[in-house]
């Protein structure tokens, strides 16, 4: 079974295959994000900033476009990509679409879920929940959808 987040491959935006290991020894930022929803505005401007300024020293934003939530992702990955794209030019991945919850949430989200000893269980609450994965591929921490991107810088320069 998956012993870190690096062992995972998942789907880009064009549905290829995205080998998580060649993100090996970064930090990343795991969110579920949605295009509709009240909290994309501020999510996609401070997790551009947050991407900006730590990119260089090893930190990766992975975003998991979702539908479970009030459908507020509700269309194709080629729309999702050109309104992130267009709309706030962020430079992070956005992957293809998925399901964090219920029996066909992804891999991926099961084993973040599933975290350090379990802590991370609960299902995810709503759009842009955080999950920040040191450079060994463990969840370290998870934040509420409504923690804002850049309360959390301090949590990641500690794993940079």
């Amino acid at each position: 079974s998956p012993q870190s987040v690096f062992d995972f491959t998942v789907k880009d935006a064009k549905n290829n295959d995205l080998d998580l290991s060649i993100y090996r020894g970064k930090v990343l930022l795991i969110v579920n994000v949605a295009s509709k929803c009240g909290m994309t505005n501020s999510n996609y401007t401070e997790l551009n900033q947050i991407y900006d300024q730590y990119k260089k020293q090893g930190l990766e934003i992975l975003a998991f476009p979702c539908n479970q939530f009030g459908e507020e992702e509700p269309e194709s990955n080629d729309i999702i990509s050109e309104f992130v794209c267009s709309r706030f030019k962020s430079k992070f991945p956005v992957l293809s679409k998925v399901e964090v919850n219920g029996d066909n949430a992804a891999p991926i989200y099961r084993f973040l879920k599933r975290g350090k000893w379990g802590i991370f269980g609960d299902d995810i609450q709503w759009n842009f929940a955080k999950f920040l994965v040191d450079r060994n591929g463990q969840a370290v921490e998870r934040y509420y959808p409504t923690t804002s991107p850049l309360t959390i810088e301090r949590d990641i320069r500690k794993l940079l």
